[in-house]
């Protein structure tokens, strides 16, 4: 059985496939640091282990994920040191799911919000049930879209399209998805899973080193976007949190606690 370097992310293996599923499901699959620094560290045990030929990821319960969580975050406004850190681990989760060389099929089983929509984008294929949306909220709470959309998008549909998305943080439904080019094609709900492993399965039959470079030499574009624009539009996130928006996105957050 392949690693699973935190219980709030479950590792199973189908032959040579391997599941890697969020588990956080009380949370809607919140990014809490544990499910981050996991999901930092998976990709270099995954694609050491020689059993492990392609990677289907999806969440537990009903949402793919809702992202950052409120503690965190409050804690980043509060403490610089920890804001410093969680925007380091950004760029890491950026950098290693780039660089895995193995096929990764995203099954986004519900909702995909912030970063977890940006960590279902970084799939490199995306099956999206017919219940479920993405979208990038960054800009609604007051941040710079510092960890996904603003480095990928661009690649992926028009400028205008992502701009239109990016800036409004508006919802995209599982068919829009699709049409933009942020997801592969949508599935019915209740055969989401069953048809993700068999796309993984199609992906571990084909020759690997041929499935590997050809991957490598596509994500090429990907890094050169994630070395443009990811330096500057994380400082400019972490910038976001001098700012009266933040303030008042914190203390609306501490109300509803």
């Amino acid at each position: 059985m392949p690693y699973a370097p935190t219980p709030y992310l479950l590792v199973d293996a189908d032959g040579p496939v391997t599941i890697v599923t969020i588990n956080n499901p009380d949370m809607r699959n919140a990014f809490i640091d544990e499910v981050h620094e996991g999901m930092q560290e998976i990709w270099g045990h995954l694609s050491a282990d020689p059993s492990v030929r392609a990677v289907v990821l999806t969440g537990a319960g009903k949402a793919f994920s809702a992202g950052g969580n409120v503690p965190g975050f409050i804690r980043d406004y509060e403490d610089p040191e920890h804001r410093r850190l969680s925007l380091r681990a950004a760029r890491r989760l950026m950098d290693a799911m780039a660089e895995f060389p193995k096929p990764v099929v995203a099954a986004v089983n519900g909702p995909a919000v912030g970063l977890g929509c940006s960590v279902a984008v970084s799939c490199d294929l995306v099956l999206i049930a017919e219940s479920a949306y993405i979208a990038d909220t960054h800009v609604n709470i007051g941040l710079v879209c510092g960890d996904g959309g603003a480095v990928a998008w661009p690649l992926m549909m028009s400028l205008l399209k992502a701009k239109e998305y990016l800036l409004t943080g508006d919802r995209i439904p599982a068919a829009e998805a699709v049409a933009l080019g942020l997801a592969n094609r949508v599935v019915p709900d209740d055969r989401l899973l069953a048809e993700a492993v068999a796309l993984a399965q199609r992906l571990a039959a084909q020759p690997p080193q041929a499935v590997q470079e050809t991957k490598r030499a596509l994500n090429l574009h990907v890094q050169a976007a994630i070395n443009l624009v990811a330096p500057f539009a994380l400082s400019a996130e972490a910038e976001s949190f001098a700012t009266d928006d933040i303030r008042r996105t914190i203390e609306n957050f501490k109300k509803k606690d």
